[in-house]
């Protein structure tokens, strides 16, 4: 599997923004998918992603309410649509995919095997 991640930009504090992961390969809807992100100077920082098969979603509280996570098997597509956007969340956000992990290693960055390129997203206060 290779992912794609696209749909950052620019937006205003209080705006929305909805993130891409585009994957190619087969079996897509059988990996477990996981976003992160990392602002300049710091660790990269889970904000959500779905077990194996996409049946259950975790998020990080720092987004919860605000983010949510969905996905189309049919177009090997994973979403993070982001409403409410705060200047907190600025940063460079990534997708990944493993056919391994397990639901409580989804917060885990090393337990993902196949990493997209990031997308910056940018929120103006």
């Amino acid at each position: 599997v290779q992912l794609q991640a696209y749909g950052g930009g620019l937006v205003q504090a209080g705006g929305s923004l909805r993130l891409s992961c585009a994957a190619s390969g087969r079996a897509f809807s059988t990996y477990a998918v996981g976003w992160f992100r990392q602002a300049p100077g710091e660790d990269r920082e889970f904000v959500g992603g779905f077990s194996r098969g996409g049946s259950v979603a975790m998020y990080a509280d720092s987004v919860k309410g605000r983010f949510t996570i969905s996905r189309d098997n049919a177009k090997k597509t994973v979403y993070l649509q982001m409403n409410n956007l705060r200047p907190e969340d600025t940063a460079v956000y990534f997708c990944a995919a493993s056919s391994t992990i397990i639901y409580s290693s989804l917060r885990v960055p090393s337990s993902y095997s196949t990493w997209g390129q990031g997308t910056l997203v940018t929120v103006s206060s």
